[in-house]
């Protein structure tokens, strides 16, 4: 098992996917950042590169954005190939035709803030412990609960994190 692969501050992680989130496109950094050739990617579901300390209700909250015509930023965690991890922010938005449907997703993700680090790893060890003991319903109460302690939306909470 590997450690923390290191992103930097110039990197742009670049996927697309269907609308089953297979992964048709890919570049050469996000390949090389994950340890997967392009033939190891190509038509594999994305959540190849899940790490199983994401919380599910993050998932929930990007997919339910993508799939109503929104983007999204959020703060993931993902594994490489040799068990390793990465973090980045990644900015999803959906990919649209000429009739404005929707045909799949597009994801550029970067470096995280550093400092955002520490405050994402807590929150997001937070919410998979109340994913454990109540579902997701329970990680997405404490979630909004928080954002509402804060006074900001979730929009706003990782904007603030990653400036």
């Amino acid at each position: 098992m590997s450690g923390q692969t290191a992103i930097g501050e110039n990197d742009f992680l670049v996927s697309k996917t269907d609308l089953k989130g297979r992964i048709t496109y890919c570049n050469r950094i996000f390949m090389k950042v994950a340890g997967y050739s392009e033939g190891e990617l190509l038509g594999k579901p994305h959540n190849i590169v899940r790490h199983p300390d994401m919380p599910h209700i993050v998932f929930k909250l990007l997919w339910d954005r993508i799939q109503n015509g929104k983007e999204i930023f959020a703060f993931v965690k993902n594994k490489t190939k040799n068990g390793g991890f990465y973090w980045v922010c990644a900015n999803v938005t959906p990919s649209v035709d000429d009739r404005g449907n929707i045909i799949g997703y597009y994801s550029v993700r970067r470096k995280v803030n550093d400092s955002a680090l520490p405050v994402v790893e807590d929150l997001y060890s937070r919410l998979l412990q109340e994913e454990r003991s109540g579902g997701m319903d329970a990680s997405k109460r404490y979630l909004d609960n928080l954002l509402k302690e804060k006074g900001v939306s979730y929009d706003e909470f990782i904007s603030s994190l990653q400036q």
